[in-house]
């Protein structure tokens, strides 16, 4: 019984979300309640419909942008994107030992901090043939990070009085998971939306070298790199909206979908969410990956002001 109410509510909150009636962050929470009150009867496919829905949700996003912007916003956040990635991996490093946390789930952490969350774990997993277990934990700890930034961030925003172009950046460098980056810069504004998924998804091409370098550290050989091959499908959305080939009503309309499904997305990370799952995990991984947010966080923000 308790079963059927859960597949029940699961879809009624859906249907919901896709009339408009949640917002993202609302829509994180309900899946994280969702998730204590019920066991998630879709949980395998809840991972993989997050995974494929914000791809989706991304590549429509790109209907609503113009390519000059974006090729501007990628160039002037060069910068800070190398320093973050490379600064992070390296106290990922360090602090891994001095925490005496397993190598590879501690490469997993420093991963998905420093890149791009959920992604970056599942590319640089099988690289350095990682078990089960440290995937699901890192993926856990990820997500919960990303479920508190998306309510800290746009608070912290309004208090700094950050413009929308430094929230936008200061997002996409900070928040782990593509899926909260563009969940809290929806909240703040249309212009951060637009800075935050561009930078974001220019940053998640690191995956490529990191996968290199994930290689060499772990001394593995032949396995496959996985290249994010969505971000075509958002640059070839750019090139079509700036070139005006379909109708400015139809993109906007795409744009409006492609945040509803991702404001679903949200409400699955949620329901995927256990706590069971980071409990057994212990403190020092959770420490590791806190330190390196708190990190991550401090320096762009600085890095952005100053």
């Amino acid at each position: 019984m308790k079963n059927a109410v859960a597949k029940i509510t699961f879809f009624s909150v859906i249907i919901i979300i896709l009339f408009g009636y949640v917002s993202s962050s609302v829509a994180l929470v309900l899946g994280f309640i969702f998730a204590l009150i019920f066991k998630n009867p879709y949980k395998n496919y809840s991972y993989k419909a997050i995974h494929h829905f914000l791809k989706i949700a991304v590549i429509g996003l790109g209907f609503g942008m113009q390519l000059k912007e974006t090729l501007t916003t990628s160039k002037n956040a060069f910068s800070i994107t190398f320093f973050s990635i490379f600064l992070t991996i390296s106290l990922g490093f360090l602090l891994t030992k001095l925490f005496k946390v397993d190598k590879k789930l501690g490469h997993l952490i420093t991963s998905g901090t420093s890149i791009c969350g959920g992604s970056a774990i599942a590319a640089i997993s099988p690289v350095i043939k990682a078990k089960t277990k440290p995937i699901s934990v890192a993926l856990g700890i990820v997500f919960l990070l990303n479920s508190i930034a998306l309510f800290v961030f746009p608070s912290i925003g309004h208090l700094l009085n950050l413009s929308q172009n430094q929230f936008g950046l200061w997002c996409a460098i900070a928040i782990h998971d593509t899926s909260s980056v563009v969940g809290a810069a929806l909240t703040y504004g249309d212009e951060a939306l637009k800075i935050a998924t561009t930078v974001k998804l220019s940053r998640t091409l690191w995956i490529i070298p990191l996968s290199l370098f994930s290689m060499f550290i772990f001394k593995t050989k032949g396995e496959k790199i996985k290249v994010p091959y969505f971000i075509l499908l958002f640059i070839l959305a750019v090139v079509v909206n700036s070139c005006h080939i379909i109708a400015a009503e139809i993109t906007l309309e795409i744009v409006h979908y492609a945040k509803k499904i991702l404001v679903v997305t949200l409400f699955l990370v949620g329901a995927t969410i256990s706590l069971k799952d980071l409990k057994s995990t212990g403190i020092k991984p959770i420490l590791l990956a806190i330190s390196l947010w708190v990190f991550i966080s401090v320096f762009s923000l600085i890095y952005i002001l100053f």
